[in-house]
């Protein structure tokens, strides 16, 4: 296959997330939820491929952009499976996914409590079993330790970014309050001295 036909087929994905799809995790009927699906990049493959797929995002520009993006990969897309909405305050209802994505979004939780009802709202729209996705900032390797705390639970990372961390404590407290276990051991890629980002796939029992 081409690179071009690579580029038509994927999009802009999120290697992490392509590599789950390769390991055969989604398959077409499961419903799938991006929670802070920016303009959409994630959900072209799926869009493709007849996966039923929605996205949400507080930017309404995105969401028109992720609308427009949709239906000129699949006329037969219904492109108000995007809406605006905040990812604390889904307006799904309980245990209607089969799985959830979230690509570099939690850290932009401003504070702990918000981050927490992030990840509670995508635990509540999924179902008993369904997988949960993440990829999001974390405490790996020594960028963390270089950070700087600031008053809303936020660091100061060495790259100059500002972020929730995803720490090792906080993820032991999201696996035993929200009933999770691992489809694989999680990984972090670290950028040496600047920051690191996670990748988790849990499972919701």
């Amino acid at each position: 296959m081409k690179v071009q036909e690579l580029n038509r087929l994927l999009g802009n994905m999120d290697i992490y997330l392509l590599d789950q799809v390769l390991k055969g995790r989604f398959t077409p009927d499961m419903k799938l939820l991006d929670a802070g699906c920016g303009e959409g990049r994630n959900t072209h493959y799926f869009i493709q491929k007849g996966f039923g797929i929605a996205g949400l995002d507080q930017d309404p520009m995105a969401i028109q952009m992720a609308r427009t993006y949709a239906k000129s990969i699949n006329p037969r897309f219904d492109p108000e499976c995007f809406q605006v909405g905040k990812v604390e305050e889904l307006f799904y209802q309980d245990e209607v996914f089969d799985g959830v994505l979230s690509s570099a979004v939690l850290h932009f939780a401003e504070s702990e409590h918000q981050f927490i009802n992030m990840f509670s709202e995508m635990i509540r729209v999924l179902k008993k079993e369904g997988l949960l996705w993440v990829r999001t900032c974390t405490d790996a390797g020594a960028t963390f330790k270089e950070g700087k705390a600031t008053e809303k639970g936020r660091f100061l990372l060495p790259d100059g970014s500002e972020r929730f961390v995803f720490t090792e404590s906080l993820l032991q407290q999201v696996i035993g309050e929200f009933h999770l276990s691992w489809i694989e051991p999680p990984k972090s890629v670290v950028v040496h001295g600047r920051r690191a980002m996670g990748v988790y796939l849990f499972k919701k029992l």
